[in-house]
């Protein structure tokens, strides 16, 4: 069942919204812009998979047609030109078939390369460069050989192997077919390592969906066991193929998590009061929700199923609600939800941001991403990365050289150059000013009782000091007043015995006659 945790706030005013600062979305922004009702995704320019896949149908059909259309044409001007030279004569022997098309094929190969720089295909216009940016023969003469992808030496690898063909035993007949199909499957990927990453990706979906075909017709429609089967099949197929396709060479996936990375390094002074976020840290179940959050979505990472990393994603949402609705003892709403995200993505700054929702995008099953709370929290994540992107003044409500200002490093909210001038309280105080405020008072507090325990160390160290050489200085007028007398050993027990003359004799033995 479809489950969309996301309310339409119409109630809401323009001045309410113009509170949160350009962070508010509305449902229908996350949704695909070809007005399906499935969620789209800006790596997919709005649109949602099954749109998308579409689309890049279609313009694969158009750019097989403008091929076949230039091999024609070559194909005409190449007969046009062999007429013309040798004109009637039928001197030469004609060519065969194959030696026309062999021919033919070699001028259309030389000509589209010397128009790629003028032509823009239709394909181009809906891919990102990222699949196509490297030439494919510098990309492999540049590349580590990877570990053979039909049998990898990790644990893991093994593990989720023996645990697919478990689960597969239970299923029987069908079982071994699937088995069957995705060892095919990874097999045939191990020979498309030439092909671009989107090339790739539409291998792993047309798997997915054909798979998904037949065991729809193997259960009868029962779309829980089906889930639950593509689950496994995805999990063993990503597994798998994880290190040949995730953040590939051919792609710009690293440059841009570098980027991302220091941007949010960058915005390290924004605070929680700038972006309106409605959680109060104080609170221990909150601080305990945000550091949870903040924990799961750098915790995506290290994952390599694209299932296992929306749960990561889910996981941190569910803990952003938690922390919202314990500080407001109320339910969040979608206005209360993206701020506090884009709070946790800046303060976690999860590693390779980009390059995981590429993979996701990219490899993950398709209906988990169009509909569900999967789809619904990876969709904010994605927007939430492209607002820290677009980041502005008038976003933060700061003016433009404060702004810049910050982001250089010259000066920063938290570190203000005369806060002993600032006012402590006030209902007209800027909220910010007050919590930097506190905060400074509460470091400049911690200093005196630092600088006092590191005084009353020094003294105790000084008082053990003394007492030491006090008590040495006694033991030694001890041992002068009281010197240690030794008295000489006796030689032996009865040396002053002087008498041992005049003692009778020993007892003789005396034998009796019987």
């Amino acid at each position: 069942m479809d489950e969309r945790p996301v309310t339409r706030n119409k109630g809401k005013t323009m001045s309410q919204r113009s509170e949160r600062r350009g962070i508010h979305v509305d449902q229908s922004e996350l949704l695909c812009k070809k007005g399906c009702g499935y969620y789209g995704n800006a790596a997919w320019q709005g649109l949602c998979s099954k749109c998308w896949r579409e689309e890049y149908q279609k313009a694969r059909q158009r750019q097989i047609q403008e091929d076949w259309a230039l091999a024609e044409k070559l194909q005409r001007e190449e007969e046009a030109a062999y007429v013309s030279i040798h004109g009637s004569s039928q001197t030469q022997p004609p060519q065969s078939h194959s030696q026309q098309s062999l021919a033919t094929f070699s001028k259309f190969e030389e000509k589209k390369t010397n128009e790629k720089t003028r032509k823009v295909t239709t394909v181009k216009k809906f891919f990102s460069p990222s699949s196509r940016t490297a030439p494919k023969k510098e990309s492999h003469e540049g590349k580590t050989p990877s570990p053979s992808i039909s049998r990898q030496s990790s644990i893991e690898t093994d593990r989720v192997s023996q645990d697919f063909v478990d689960f597969l035993k239970t299923l029987q007949k069908p079982g071994r077919e699937i088995h069957k199909q995705s060892r095919a499957f990874i097999e045939s990927m191990g020979n498309k390592r030439d092909l671009g990453v989107e090339e790739l990706s539409e291998c792993v979906q047309d798997f997915y969906q054909n798979m998904s075909d037949r065991l729809m017709n193997y259960f009868k429609g029962s779309s829980e066991k089906v889930d639950r089967v593509m689950d496994q099949v995805e999990k063993y197929i990503m597994t798998r193929l994880y290190k040949s396709v995730f953040c590939p060479e051919t792609t710009d996936d690293e440059k841009k998590d570098l980027v991302t990375q220091r941007r949010i390094r960058a915005l390290h002074w924004v605070t929680i009061q700038m972006l309106c976020v409605p959680v109060d840290e104080e609170i221990p179940e909150v601080s305990d929700s945000v550091v949870k959050a903040i924990t799961d979505v750098i915790e995506m990472d290290s994952k390599r199923v694209p299932k296992d990393k929306l749960a990561c994603i889910t996981s941190c949402s569910k803990h952003i609600f938690n922390a919202i609705r314990i500080t407001k003892n109320e339910p969040a709403s979608a206005d209360d939800f993206l701020p506090t995200l884009i709070y946790i993505v800046l303060k976690a700054n999860p590693p390779r941001l980009q390059s995981n929702i590429q993979y996701i995008t990219r490899f993950c099953n398709p209906s988990r991403l169009m509909t569900g709370e999967d789809g619904y929290y990876f969709t904010n994540l994605c927007c939430a990365v492209a607002f820290i992107e677009k980041l502005d003044a008038q976003s933060l409500n700061l003016s433009p050289e404060d702004f810049e200002r910050y982001m250089s490093g010259q000066a920063s909210p938290r570190r203000p150059d005369n806060p002993a001038g600032w006012p402590q309280t006030g209902s007209n105080v800027n909220p910010v000013l007050s919590q930097i405020h506190q905060n400074l008072s509460v470091l400049s507090n911690l200093e005196k009782r630092q600088q006092q325990v590191i005084e009353e160390a020094q003294s105790l160290q000084t008082e053990l000091a003394e007492w030491q050489d006090s008590v040495a200085r006694e033991v030694q007028d001890i041992l002068e007043r009281y010197p240690l007398e030794i008295k000489p050993r006796a030689s032996a027990i009865d040396a002053e015995n002087v008498e041992n003359d005049k003692l009778p004799p020993p007892l003789q033995p005396q034998v009796f006659a019987g």
